[in-house]
């Protein structure tokens, strides 16, 4: 059998140079990006410096498992920390209990949409879209496809508006999900989620209040 050959030799790596290793890694600036993508992107990166480290890995003291061993650690709370920072492994258990409005009286359709238009072109699109979706809601009660009761849930408005108009099912469904990921999921607001949101605020802007008369 032909021995394995390594072009470099062993090195050592303590536990205090592995863990500063790690927190360099971490601090570079793609774990901190936000976009749809970013799991994907974060996954190459953490891929990219673990095959660096195997590449230069060759033995570890006093027979290599101690090393492996620390590397695999690593690499585990690598994944844990970026896939969390990326909103993968943060739970969304309870969302459905958040309201729409905060508390105390909400303010107009127009008002909000004016603060989200604000929002959205200075690129902050997590605060835009929270606003957007609150003017949503508020357009439908100021219609009358909704009615005054506080304490409403995204889903909720969305339920309730369906029953009532069952086209603006579809433009609120999504809308309503941007708005909770975003707003109490730790979601990064962005340009594609808050034009979701828009285009059902511009559902609810353009529903038929006749049809409503007649039902």
């Amino acid at each position: 059998m032909r021995a394995l050959v390594f072009a470099e030799p062993p090195i050592d790596i303590g536990r205090d140079d592995a863990a500063r290793e790690a927190a360099k890694e971490l601090s570079k600036p793609a774990y901190g990006q936000a976009g749809d993508n970013i799991v994907s992107r974060i996954i190459g990166k953490v891929m990219d410096w673990i095959g660096d480290l195997l590449g230069n890995l060759t033995g570890q003291t006093p027979d290599g498992h101690a090393g492996l061993l620390m590397l695999l650690g690593l690499i585990a709370l690598i994944a844990v920390v970026v896939l969390w920072r990326a909103g993968v492994l943060r739970t969304t258990r309870g969302i459905k209990g958040q309201t729409v409005f905060e508390t105390g009286r909400p303010r107009s359709a127009s008002e909000y949409r004016a603060q989200a238009e604000g929002e959205a072109a200075s690129g902050d699109y997590t605060a835009a879209v929270r606003s957007r979706f609150r003017a949503c809601v508020a357009e439908l009660t100021e219609r009358t496809v909704l009615d005054e009761r506080p304490g409403r849930t995204a889903y909720e408005a969305v339920a309730d508006a369906g029953r009532v108009v069952p086209a603006l099912r579809e433009p609120l469904q999504p809308a309503a999900l941007m708005f909770t990921e975003v707003v109490y999921g730790n979601r990064p607001g962005t340009a594609e989620r808050y034009a979701r949101v828009v285009a059902a605020d511009e559902a609810a802007r353009h529903v038929s209040t006749r049809q409503l008369v007649q039902e």
